[in-house]
């Protein structure tokens, strides 16, 4: 919604036929997104990212009377009950805690089976495909699962997992001395998944972004509901189950924009609106959908009166 005319060939521009200035990217630091945010000739902002940083934009972008969409962070629970259907089950929620390295905002975070029937059928079978997926160059056809996306990032993520190991949680799968031939200094971190891990547990409230499994079991649906409708993040979650009722239940309970039944990954699609409640969402009209049409659209009431 904002108009700057940045040094991008024609064919760029055009190719997708897009007239010239409709798009343009503008690359810079967080002095250039304050400049933008306080620009009068920009009427709005659109962001996702991490939650101190949709929450500034936010902020400073309504101080500035612009409408504003922006997108956080997420913490998503994958929830197994014990009549799923578990052979895919658990090829569903590697996709999910795995894909893109754990870096979406779709991910699963916590995988969290309800009672121990469910607990047994599930984790050591997913522990053990966890296993199986080859880390190695993104582009490279047998590879599962490439590199997180800087030093930075996997400094980040090595951090949660000895947090979680001096808070106490058991590591089962480590993935943080992983070596990748012929790309030694790349950012590799490998499946790595924490059993023993209770709610209150920093990998287990935080987002890590990154491929770092919290297995949280719980008791019943209802333990369930009220661990995630705690967390401060409403992003996604899904549920694993052949039940209607204990389907139903869920959906209508958790506080969550995005639920999946036995789905792992809630992507939006163009026709409806990416979904995100409590610190991980900032706005009224969400991206997607009929909200984005309305998000940058101006409406006009034109009362006509001809004698």
């Amino acid at each position: 919604m904002f108009h700057y005319r940045a040094n991008i060939p024609h064919r760029c521009r055009t190719k997708a036929g897009f007239p010239p200035g409709v798009i343009n990217v503008v690359n810079g630091s967080h002095e250039l997104a304050d400049a933008l945010m306080a620009h009068p000739g920009i009427k709005g902002i659109s962001f996702v990212g991490s939650t101190p940083v949709a929450r500034h934009v936010y902020e400073t972008s309504a101080h500035y009377g612009k409408r504003v969409q922006a997108q956080g962070g997420a913490k998503n629970s994958l929830v197994v009950m014990e009549d799923a259907v578990m052979g895919n089950t658990i090829r569903n929620s590697l996709a999910s805690f795995y894909g893109c390295a754990g870096q979406r905002c779709l991910a699963g975070s916590n995988l969290v089976p309800v009672g121990k029937n469910a607990y047994d059928a599930m984790v050591p079978k997913f522990i053990e495909a966890s296993k199986k997926i080859k880390v190695g160059y993104g582009l490279n056809e047998e590879t599962n699962m490439g590199p997180v996306v800087s030093q930075a990032a996997k400094k980040k993520i090595l951090g949660y997992i000895q947090k979680g190991v001096d808070e106490g949680a058991k590591l089962v799968l480590d993935g943080r001395d992983i070596k990748v031939n012929g790309y030694e200094n790349g950012a590799f971190i490998g499946p790595t998944i924490f059993t023993d891990v209770t709610p209150d547990m920093t990998i287990a409230k935080e987002e890590i972004f990154g491929p770092v499994v919290s297995v949280v079991q719980q008791e019943s649906i209802d333990d369930v509901i009220e661990m995630i409708n705690k967390s401060p993040f409403g992003n996604a979650t899904s549920i694993y189950t052949q039940n209607g009722a204990t389907a139903r239940k869920f959906r209508y309970n958790v506080e969550a924009g995005n639920i999946g039944i036995n789905i792992g990954i809630v992507a939006a699609m163009a026709y409806f609106p990416f979904g995100g409640f409590k610190d991980s969402f900032f706005g009224n009209l969400h991206g997607q959908g009929k909200d984005a049409i309305s998000f940058f659209t101006d409406r006009k009431v034109v009362i006509t009166r001809w004698f």
